[in-house]
C-alpha cells in the first residue's frame, strides 16, 4: 500500500474544504434577525418613546409625576424588587432539594415548580384572593392577629411571589445538575464547614445563574397584571400597581399619560436589567479568573 509523503510546502498548497453551515451566512442570518427584532421589539418600543415625546415635556413631566402615578412606581418597583429577593433565597432551596435529594412526591413537586407559567394569570389571582381574603383559608388563619394580606401591598407582593418563583428555580436547577459533588467532598475532606463549603465552592459557580434568574423574575414581576389586579384591591395612592394606572389611562384616551407612565417604566427597567447583566458578566468573569489560578 502506497502512502505519499506530503511536503510542508505541499500540504500547505493542498485546499482546505470550506465547512458547510446549515443555516445561510452572516448577511442573510444577521439581517433576518435585525428585522425580526425590529419588528416585534424595536418598532413599538420607539412608538412608545415617540408618542410620549409628542405632546412636549411639560405634559410628560405632568402625566409621570403625578402623585397617584409615582405611588404606583413605588409600589411597583418596590414589590418587585422585594419579591424576586425572596425568591432568591427561597428558589435556590427548592432547587437544591429537587436536585439533591430523593423523597416522595419529588415529581409532583418539579411538575407544581412550573404552574405559574401554565396557569392563567386572572385565574391565579382569582384563587389567591380567595386565599387570602378575610374569610379564606389562609386569611381567616390571620386574621386573629390582625394581618391583613387581601387588598393591601401585602397581597400584591404575594402575587408577585407566585408568579416570579418558577425562574429562579429552572434558571438555577441545571447549574446544579451539573455541578460536580466531588467539589463539595473535597472540601469537607480538606477541613471547611458547610457554609464555608457554600460561601467558597457552591456560590461563585451558582451567582451567574442566580443574578440571571432575579433578572427575568424582577422583569415579570413589574409587568404583571392578571394576578396583581384582584388581590391587590386597587385603593388609590396604597395599591395600585403602574400597569393598572396605564389600563386606566387608556380606557379614559388619556394616550399621553398612558405613554408617559410607560416610558418611565421602560427606562428603569432598561437601568436595572442593565446592571443586573452588568454584575452577571462581572461574576462570571471573575469565577472565570479565579478557575485559572
Amino acid at each position: 500500500m502506497n502512502t505519499a509523503v506530503l511536503s510542508p510546502d505541499q500540504a500547505a498548497a493542498v485546499p482546505i474544504p470550506k465547512r458547510r453551515r446549515v443555516l445561510p451566512g452572516f448577511g442573510p442570518t444577521m439581517g433576518f434577525t435585525l428585522f425580526y427584532l425590529s419588528l416585534l421589539v424595536l418598532i413599538p418600543l420607539a412608538a412608545v418613546f415617540l408618542k410620549s415625546a409628542g405632546h412636549g415635556f411639560e405634559a410628560f413631566w405632568a402625566a409621570a409625576t403625578s402623585p397617584r402615578v409615582l405611588a404606583s412606581y413605588k409600589l411597583s418597583f418596590g414589590a418587585a424588587l422585594l419579591a424576586a429577593g425572596i425568591n432568591l433565597v427561597f428558589g435556590l432551596i427548592l432547587a437544591w432539594c429537587l436536585v439533591r435529594y430523593e423523597f416522595p412526591g419529588k415529581k409532583l413537586v418539579d411538575a407544581l415548580v412550573d404552574l405559574p407559567f401554565a396557569l392563567p394569570t386572572a385565574v391565579a389571582g382569582i384563587a389567591l384572593t380567595a386565599l387570602y381574603a378575610p374569610n379564606g383559608w389562609i386569611g381567616s388563619l390571620l386574621a386573629p392577629y390582625d394581618i391583613k394580606v387581601a387588598f393591601t401591598p401585602l397581597g400584591v407582593l404575594v402575587a408577585l411571589i407566585f408568579i416570579g418563583l418558577p425562574f429562579i428555580v429552572r434558571t438555577v436547577q441545571p447549574v446544579l445538575e451539573d455541578m460536580e459533588t466531588e467539589l463539595e467532598e473535597a472540601a469537607a475532606s480538606l477541613g471547611a464547614h458547610r457554609w464555608q463549603t457554600f460561601r467558597y465552592v457552591v456560590l461563585p459557580t451558582l451567582t451567574p445563574a442566580l443574578l440571571t434568574g432575579f433578572a427575568l423574575a424582577f422583569a415579570r414581576a413589574v409587568g404583571e397584571y392578571g394576578s396583581v389586579i384582584f388581590i391587590a384591591g386597587n385603593i388609590p395612592l396604597v395599591s395600585e400597581i403602574t400597569p393598572l394606572m396605564i389600563i386606566s389611562k387608556l380606557e379614559q384616551y388619556d394616550y399621553v399619560g398612558a405613554t408617559a407612565i410607560a416610558t418611565v417604566m421602560l427606562l428603569f427597567s432598561f437601568v436595572l436589567l442593565l446592571g443586573i447583566n452588568g454584575l452577571q458578566a462581572w461574576s462570571a468573569r471573575r469565577n472565570g479568573l479565579e478557575g485559572r489560578k
